[in-house]
C-alpha cells in the first residue's frame, strides 16, 4: 500500500488497530479533514483477525461511498472494483478479489436482514455516524445483536463531531481513540443577509464578492435543488469564461456528482453548489472558499397524516461548524456565513435523529423480519417515539402486513424481501397479481431515484422516459426495475405504465382533488398546491408523492394524474355514498346534498330531500349559535327570564344555568336542537320553540323559586305591576315614574333584600330624571330640587313637598285630589 502523504489519522492507527486485536468494538472520534474515511478502512487490511474476511464500511449517502472507495483504490493504484469496491443503489462495483466494500446504510440494512450472520465478514466500520440517520441507526442495532451469533466480529463507529463516551457505552464500554484534524486556519465572516431577499440574492451577492476577495474555488451550501438551480442560472453570466459552475445534490447521476467533486482544471476556478451533500466525508480539492446559506431541507414525517413533506430548516452548530471545515481541507480558508455572529446561540447543538422524525413502517418492518416486535429489546442510540411507532404498526397491519402479535404474515415476508417502501411493496405485489409488475417496479425504482427521468413534477412523464430512453442511467433503472418485478413475483415487461393507478394503491391518503387551478385537497383534507403553469394544475385528480412546505398547507412537488373512472375502480370498496346534511349561513338554513366521497374527496354531489330530520335539528341549532343567539325570535318575557337566571348564576351560584347568549353558545347546540324536530330554516324557529328550550333549561320548580328570588315585575305603591330589566350591565333596573313610589319609606330589593334594585325614576313623559339605589335618601335629599323642576315642566301633576306622606299615583294627580 503506497500513501502519497501522511494526515493527522496515521497518529492513531497503530493505537486503533491494537484496540482492535485485543476486543471486538472501538470508537474513534477524528476531526473534519483527519483522514479516517480513507485510511482506516486499509490500516485494518493487513489485521491478523481479519483472515479472509471481509469490511464493510457504512456512508449515509452514494457520493460519498463512491469518492471514499475510488480514493482508496487510488491509494492502492488500482481501478475501483479490485481490492477497494462499494454498492450503493443502482450501481455496484465488486469483484472476487473486493475485500473493502463502501456501502450506503440502506445496503447494509438489506445485507443484515439477508444474512444475519454477516457471513464472511470481518469488520463492520460505521463512517460519519453522527448524521444520526435511521439506516445508520437500525444498521448498528442489528449489528450489535448479531455480533452475539458472531464474537469474531469486528465492530468500529466513527464520527467527526460525536459523544464518543455515549457511543462506547453503547457497545459495552467499547474504547474511545481520537485524533486531531489537520489545522488549516479558517476565517470566519458573518453577513447579515437583507431580511425582505431571497436568500439567492445573498447568496449570489457574496459568491461575487468572495470571488473578487480571495483565491481558490468556492463551495456554496443552500437548501435545496431551486435554490441550487437559480443561484447557477444567475450566475453563468455574471462570473468569467474560466470560472466553472457545478451543481451538486442527490437528484444528480453519479456521473455528474462525480464530475462536481473534481478539482478545478490548471487555470480555472470552480463554484460548486451543494445541498448537505458536501457536507461531510467528501474534500473537494481546490476548495478554500466556503459560502454557508445555513438552512438544508429535511424530511419530516407527519404521523397524523401519514404524509413525509420536506421543511426547510436552521442548521446545527455541529453542522455549521462541517461546514466550515470544508475550507480548510487542504489549505488556509475563508468561511461566510450568512447570519449573524449572535445567532449562532440559538442554533441546535446538534441535528435531530432521523429516528424522532421519520417514516417508521420500514423499520418496523425490517425488525419484524428480524423477529423484532419491540424496539427497546435493542440498543438503538434513540428509542423510536412510541406514537410514530404505533402508526406505523397501524399502517403495515392495515396493509396486511403484520399479524395481531406483530409479527409477519405472508404478504409481510414477501414485502421485507423487498428493497422497497412497504407501501411501494404492496403496491408492487397487488400490481404482480394484475400482470402489471414490471409497470409498477418503473414507478417505485422513479420514485425513489431523485431526479431519474428528469426534474419535473409529473412522475408519469418521467416513468415514461426512462421506459424508452437508451442512456446508462435509464438502462441501470430497468435492470432494476426488472429485478424487482421477478422478485415480488411478477414478468418483466413494460406494458402501460398507468402510474397514477399504481401510486393510488401505494397511497391513498395522497389522493388529492383538484379545487382550483393549481390547488389541490388531500383524502386526509390537508391543502395543497402546484404552480398554475405546471400541467398537472388542471388535473381532476392526484396522487402526491412528494411535498415540501408547511403542515397547513404544502407545495405539491411530484404527482401523477389519475382518472375519476381508475379511482373508482381502485377504490370501489371504499368510496362512501349517501346523504351529507350542512348548514349554509347564507341561506341559514339546513341543506341536503346526495354525495359519494372518500376521505375529505367528494366525487358526485347533488341537492337532495332532507331525511335525516333530527341531524338536521341538529345542524339547525348549530346554526343558530353561528349566527347569533341573541338574533333568534325571543320574546320579551324570555329575555327577562334569561336574564334572571343568569343573574342568579353570577350571585347566589352554578346550580342555575347560563342562559347568556355567550352561556347558551358554550352550551353547544343540544339544548335547542330536540326542540327543533322537523324545521330546516332559522325563520321557522319561533319564540313556542325557544320557551320549549328554556323550559327543558329552568323547569317549573325552578321558576317558582326565580319568581321568589328575583320576581318579574315590581309592584308598585300605584298599583301598577313594573317590569324589572335583569339584562342591565349594572345589575338590575326598574324604570319607573317617580310619582309612583310616593309613599315608599324603603328602596326596593330582590333576593330577600340582598340586592338592591337600580331605580332610573322617570318624569310623566318617561324621560329619566334620576338613578338611584337609596330611595329614602333621595327623598330626604334632591328630591326637593327635581320637584321644583318637575312641577315648572309639568303643572298638572301632583309634587308634594313630602313625597313619604304622599298617595302613590299613576295618574296626574291622586284620586281625590
Amino acid at each position: 500500500m503506497s500513501v502519497s502523504a501522511p494526515l493527522p489519522i496515521d497518529a492513531v492507527l497503530p493505537e486503533l488497530a491494537a484496540a482492535l486485536e485485543r476486543g471486538t468494538r472501538a470508537v474513534l472520534v477524528a476531526a473534519p479533514g483527519a483522514g479516517k474515511t480513507t485510511r482506516v478502512p486499509l490500516a485494518l487490511l493487513d489485521a491478523p483477525w481479519r483472515n479472509d474476511g471481509k469490511i464493510v464500511m457504512l456512508e449515509p449517502r452514494r457520493l460519498p461511498a463512491r469518492a471514499a472507495a475510488r480514493r482508496m483504490a487510488q491509494t492502492l493504484s488500482e481501478a475501483v472494483g479490485e481490492t477497494v469496491g462499494y454498492r450503493v443503489r443502482m450501481d455496484t462495483k465488486v469483484s472476487p478479489r473486493t475485500r473493502i466494500e463502501v456501502v450506503t446504510e440502506g445496503v447494509f440494512s438489506r445485507m443484515l436482514i439477508d444474512d444475519p450472520e454477516l457471513s464472511g465478514i470481518a469488520a463492520v466500520i460505521f463512517d460519519e455516524f453522527h448524521e444520526r440517520s435511521l439506516d445508520g441507526d437500525l444498521g448498528l442495532a442489528l449489528t450489535l445483536d448479531a455480533s452475539a451469533l458472531r464474537e469474531d466480529l469486528r465492530i468500529l463507529v466513527m464520527s467527526a463531531t460525536l459523544d464518543g463516551a455515549r457511543v462506547a457505552s453503547l457497545l459495552g464500554d467499547a474504547p474511545v481513540i481520537e485524533s486531531a484534524g489537520r489545522a488549516f486556519p479558517i476565517e470566519t465572516r458573518h453577513i447579515v443577509p437583507d431580511a425582505n431577499a431571497r436568500i439567492e440574492d445573498s447568496v449570489i451577492a457574496t459568491v461575487l464578492s468572495a470571488m473578487r476577495e480571495e483565491a481558490g474555488s468556492v463551495l456554496v451550501f443552500l437548501p435545496g435543488q431551486a435554490e441550487i438551480r437559480r443561484v447557477a442560472e444567475r450566475l453563468h453570466s455574471q462570473v468569467g469564461p474560466d470560472t466553472d459552475i457545478a451543481p451538486l445534490y442527490g437528484q444528480l447521476s453519479g456521473a455528474e456528482q462525480d464530475m462536481a467533486i473534481q478539482p478545478a482544471q490548471t487555470g480555472r476556478r470552480k463554484i460548486v453548489l451543494a445541498t448537505a451533500i458536501a457536507q461531510t466525508s467528501l474534500t473537494i480539492e481546490g476548495i478554500r472558499i466556503v459560502i454557508d446559506s445555513g438552512l438544508a431541507r429535511v424530511p419530516v414525517f407527519e404521523p397524523e397524516t401519514g404524509l413525509t413533506r420536506l421543511a426547510t430548516r436552521r442548521v446545527s452548530l455541529a453542522a455549521a461548524d462541517q461546514r466550515r471545515g470544508r475550507a480548510g481541507r487542504t489549505e488556509p480558508g475563508v468561511c461566510y456565513r450568512l447570519w449573524h455572529e449572535g445567532q449562532n446561540a440559538s442554533l441546535e447543538p446538534f441535528d435531530a435523529p432521523e429516528i424522532f422524525s421519520a417514516d417508521l413502517t420500514s423499520l418496523v418492518l425490517d425488525l419484524a423480519s428480524w423477529g423484532v416486535t419491540d424496539p427497546a429489546t435493542l440498543s438503538f442510540p434513540d428509542q423510536p417515539p412510541m406514537v410514530a411507532w404505533s402508526k406505523a404498526k397501524t399502517a403495515l397491519a392495515a396493509l396486511g402486513a403484520l399479524d395481531q402479535t406483530g409479527g409477519l404474515t405472508a404478504l409481510g415476508r414477501k414485502l421485507s424481501a423487498l428493497p422497497l417502501d412497504p407501501r411501494l411493496g404492496a403496491m408492487l405485489v397487488a400490481a404482480a397479481d394484475d400482470g402489471e409488475a414490471m409497470d409498477a417496479a418503473l414507478a417505485a425504482v422513479v420514485l425513489g431515484e431523485p431526479g431519474l427521468g428528469g426534474n419535473g413534477s409529473d412522475l408519469a412523464e418521467r416513468v415514461a422516459r426512462i421506459a424508452r430512453q437508451d442512456n446508462a442511467r435509464a438502462k441501470s433503472a430497468r435492470a432494476l426495475a426488472a429485478r424487482l418485478a421477478r422478485q415480488a413475483g411478477g414478468n418483466d415487461r413494460i406494458g402501460m405504465i398507468d402510474v397514477g393507478s399504481h401510486l393510488a394503491r401505494a397511497y391513498p391518503d395522497r389522493i388529492a382533488q383538484r379545487v382550483g387551478v393549481g390547488r389541490f385537497r388531500l383524502a386526509v383534507g390537508r391543502q395543497a398546491r402546484m404552480e398554475e403553469t405546471d400541467a398537472l394544475a388542471q388535473a381532476e385528480f392526484l396522487v402526491v408523492a412528494e411535498m415540501t412546505g408547511s403542515a397547513q398547507s404544502g407545495f405539491i412537488r411530484q404527482a401523477a394524474g389519475i382518472s375519476r373512472e381508475d379511482l373508482h375502480a381502485l377504490l370501489d370498496d371504499r368510496i362512501m355514498g349517501g346523504e351529507t346534511l350542512q348548514f349554509d349561513r347564507e341561506a341559514k338554513a339546513v341543506r341536503a346534498r346526495m354525495q359519494t366521497r372518500f376521505g375529505a374527496l367528494v366525487f358526485d354531489d347533488a341537492p337532495a330531500q332532507i331525511t335525516d330530520l333530527e341531524q338536521a335539528a341538529h345542524l339547525l341549532a348549530q346554526g343558530a349559535i353561528e349566527i347569533g343567539i341573541d338574533r333568534l325570535a325571543w320574546s320579551r318575557e324570555q329575555m327577562s327570564l334569561r336574564g334572571r337566571a343568569s343573574f342568579l348564576r353570577a350571585h347566589i351560584g352554578e346550580d342555575w344555568p347560563d342562559l347568556s347568549a355567550r352561556g347558551l353558545s358554550d352550551a353547544g347546540p343540544d339544548w335547542l336542537a330536540p326542540h327543533l324536530y322537523g324545521l330546516t330554516r332559522i325563520a321557522e324557529i319561533t319564540a313556542e320553540h325557544l320557551s320549549a328550550a328554556l323550559f327543558a333549561l329552568l323547569p317549573w320548580e325552578k321558576r317558582q323559586e326565580m319568581e321568589r328570588l328575583l320576581p318579574s315585575h315590581f309592584d308598585a305603591p300605584s298599583g301598577s305591576r313594573i317590569p324589572i330589566d335583569y339584562g342591565a350591565e349594572n345589575g338590575p333596573v326598574l324604570a319607573i315614574r317617580v310619582q309612583e313610589l310616593f309613599g315608599l319609606d324603603s328602596h326596593p330589593s330582590i333576593a330577600n333584600g340582598r340586592v338592591k334594585l337600580l331605580l332610573s325614576l322617570l318624569s310623566p313623559a318617561h324621560r329619566p330624571i334620576q338613578t338611584t339605589r337609596d330611595l329614602p335618601g333621595f327623598w330626604r335629599g334632591s328630591w326637593r330640587d327635581v320637584a321644583k323642576d318637575l312641577k315648572g315642566r309639568y303643572p298638572k301633576h301632583f309634587w308634594p313637598d313630602d313625597p313619604i306622606a304622599a298617595q302613590a299615583t299613576s295618574r296626574a294627580k291622586p284620586r281625590g285630589q
